[in-house]
């Protein structure tokens, strides 16, 4: 029957280039940066009041995660520690990361250091970060004269 229809899984990567060149065209963010012995992957969104950070942090302790924002610069770090190892145990495959990580994202907007929130539930630190009033524009109505 697929010798019938040999165009079936066009459909499918007709979607997928069309994904790549939308994301092609989408504003580049200006910086995001690794530094450290491994990566955090990270989520960053935006909407017309605020910029939101979401990191995966596996295995990190809350005590172990710092989070700063400094000239329009986020920066994520901390630590995650190896686990003992066991003298009799041999190991097959080590796939897990350990040691310090930082993450630097320069954010797209001016946003308002003082009213910057981080929480971290379920190995995810989420960080929003409110626009300044100037980020955000303003609305000017026009008047019949």
């Amino acid at each position: 029957m697929r010798a019938l229809t040999p165009w079936t899984g066009m459909t499918s990567f007709r979607k997928e280039m069309d994904r790549l060149f939308e994301r092609f065209l989408e504003p580049a963010w200006a910086e995001v940066t690794t530094v450290g012995l491994w990566e955090p992957k990270v989520d960053i969104s935006e909407t017309k009041d605020a910029v939101t950070v979401k990191a995966e942090l596996p295995g990190v302790d809350q005590k172990d995660i710092a989070v700063s924002l400094q000239d329009g610069v986020l920066t994520i770090k901390g630590e995650k520690e190896e686990e003992k190892e066991e003298k009799d145990k041999q190991y097959h495959r080590v796939e897990r990361s350990y040691g310090g990580f930082a993450r630097v994202i320069r954010m797209p907007a001016p946003v308002e250091a003082g009213k910057v929130t981080a929480t971290f539930k379920d190995g995810v630190v989420t960080i929003s970060l409110p626009k300044s009033p100037e980020a955000k524009g303003t609305t000017i109505s026009v008047k019949a004269a």
